[in-house]
């Protein structure tokens, strides 16, 4: 169980996948994070970019190892890592800790992408695309889990764009029309990723894990026949 309070930005040292290509890889991703494997043991968690991910083995110069199964790697944007690329990183929450962000699992609901960035004096607003599976559990000054960063929503909305041109590609947004935008401060900015993400980078939300819960029950009473979507 984590908080969504980064604390440390970290890097990724190398990523190395195994299996045929296109079929059922798996990887074994190493990552500099001296602040976070300083009291790590071996089979500890470690959210990294919002996936909860278990040390295999001592670190060994502030570099730990962690294995990532192919369902992760589909479900994420952690295949796309490249050594070298910065990476949000946190420990399990202690028991005895201060709860500073939300209840979050480190389990990823879906992958999204940067819609715009709009910078203020201070504080930058930024929009993201939410798969339209995910989009009845966002809500306006709820949370959501945007590369393992605890957020709160500013605004949603459905009439996102189909395609969105970046970086000289055509990324296909058909099946992320709704949108969510949170408000970055300037500790945000410079202590995670969320930062340096560009127009078109793919981002890991984890919707707030009570909704589907709620939406669980709800269901198997009858009160939303039918799973209601």
């Amino acid at each position: 169980m984590f908080t969504g309070i980064v604390e440390e930005r970290g890097e990724v040292v190398a990523l190395e996948t195994t299996g045929e290509a296109g079929g059922d890889q798996d990887a074994r991703l190493r990552v500099r994070g001296p602040l976070v494997v300083s009291d790590a043991a071996d089979g500890d968690s470690i959210s990294v970019d919002g996936v909860c991910l278990t040390v295999t083995g001592p670190a060994v110069d502030g570099v730990f190892a962690v294995d990532v199964m192919g369902e992760t790697l589909r479900r994420t944007s952690l295949g796309a890592r490249r050594p070298g690329d910065p990476v949000n990183l946190e420990r399990a929450l202690r028991a005895d800790a201060r709860l500073g962000g939300h209840v979050v699992q480190g389990h990823v609901d879906g992958v999204g992408h940067v819609l715009a960035r709009t910078p203020a004096a201070r504080w930058e607003t930024v929009r993201f695309s939410v798969p339209s599976a995910l989009a009845r559990y966002v809500a306006e000054k709820g949370s959501i889990t945007v590369d393992g960063v605890s957020l709160t929503v500013t605004a949603v909305g459905d009439d996102g764009p189909a395609t969105l041109e970046a970086g000289g590609q055509t990324l296909d947004l058909s099946a992320e029309r709704s949108w969510l935008e949170v408000g970055l401060i300037p500790t945000t900015l410079t202590a995670t990723t969320l930062g340096g993400r560009a127009v078109g980078d793919a981002v890991n939300l984890e919707v707030d894990v009570l909704a589907k819960h709620v939406e669980r029950l709800l269901t198997a009473a009858g009160a939303l026949p039918g799973g209601a979507r």
